[in-house]
């Protein structure tokens, strides 16, 4: 986002009190029509969207925007709140120098108990779920953390959170390194559970269906990995579940045990189990972190090149 832009853009916000910049609907995009997902809907507007998540509870989504390089600490990101049963109206939830909120650039976002908490490039920040007021912030820079991609609850209720080691500046995604999975306890205090090249620049998390531990999936750009990370002993131990083209994004666990995972280099959405692999999903624009409606199996899929989220109604289960 050029720089005039996000400086117009929050001064909308302050000056106009707007509830919202996004606005529904859209063409169906020009992807494949006949892969096993139905395209539903669309918001486009938006200002770099990158995570979707679904608060079941309330039955909203919560999108967060980059308005910005997504390694950029401007102050200008911010959050949205979407009913999900009509995708409208739009309302801004969280907006960086607001009501005492601090946002950079907001990536993904896992909810634990009345707690909406989102990865911010070096620390994590927490906000009442339901308010969106300001609770708390773990900093990870005395970890010196490149870039926190996204974040999960595992089975033991602590907080696991991705570094991909990357950088997304103006002259593109680079790699200065740092790899790791984070875990974070009841007090906040910040350990590692994995690092080094292995973990293949870790993006997406979330905790491992009928599991102990998390499954990632990587953002390498040649070769990406669905692998868990089985937590029950005093080292993680990778198990890899999957390979495929390369920079996967965002993952979402399926009631059946089966992942949801996002890819950019063939624009589709996967589902994939042990030892299956398949689209369900094509003709995207960098996928990022997905989310999924459980109550009415639609996963959203936001698309920051394109400042748009989509919504699709994922297939009945059947076998691969």
């Amino acid at each position: 986002m050029m720089p005039i832009l996000r400086t117009l853009f929050c001064a909308a916000l302050a000056v106009a009190g707007i509830a919202a910049c996004a606005r529904s609907g859209g063409p169906a995009p020009a992807g494949d029509r006949d892969a096993r997902a139905k395209f539903v809907h669309a918001i486009d507007g938006f200002y770099g969207p990158e995570s979707a998540k679904y608060d079941p509870e309330q039955d909203v989504w919560f999108i967060s925007n980059m308005l910005g390089y997504g390694s950029d600490h401007d102050g200008a990101g911010y959050i949205v709140r979407v009913p999900a049963a009509t995708f409208g109206p739009v309302q801004m939830f969280v907006v960086g120098g607001r009501n005492g909120a601090t946002l950079d650039a907001p990536k993904g976002m896992a909810i634990h108990g009345d707690t909406l908490w989102v990865a911010d490039i070096d620390v994590l920040r927490g906000f009442d779920r339901r308010t969106g007021a300001p609770l708390a912030t773990v900093d990870f820079r005395p970890q010196h953390a490149t870039l926190l991609n996204d974040v999960a609850v595992g089975h033991d209720g602590r907080l696991y959170v991705t570094d991909t080691g990357i950088g997304m500046t103006p002259i593109g995604v680079t790699h200065p390194g740092g790899d790791r999975v984070f875990v974070v306890g009841p007090d906040h205090a910040v350990g590692v559970v994995a690092a080094g090249q292995t973990l293949g620049r870790p993006n997406g998390i979330a905790a491992t269906p009928r599991g102990q531990g998390v499954t990632v999936v990587s953002f390498d750009p040649f070769r990406s990995t669905v692998y868990t990370l089985d937590l029950r002993g005093e080292t993680a131990q990778l198990k890899v579940m999957a390979t495929g083209k390369g920079k996967y994004d965002g993952i979402e666990p399926l009631p059946d045990g089966r992942v949801l995972v996002a890819c950019w280099n063939d624009s589709s959405v996967h589902v994939i189990s042990p030892g299956h692999d398949r689209q369900i999903i094509r003709g995207l624009s960098q996928p990022a972190d997905i989310g999924v409606d459980t109550r009415r199996g639609i996963v959203a899929i936001p698309q920051s090149v394109r400042d748009r989220v989509e919504f699709w109604k994922l297939p009945p289960e059947q076998g691969d």
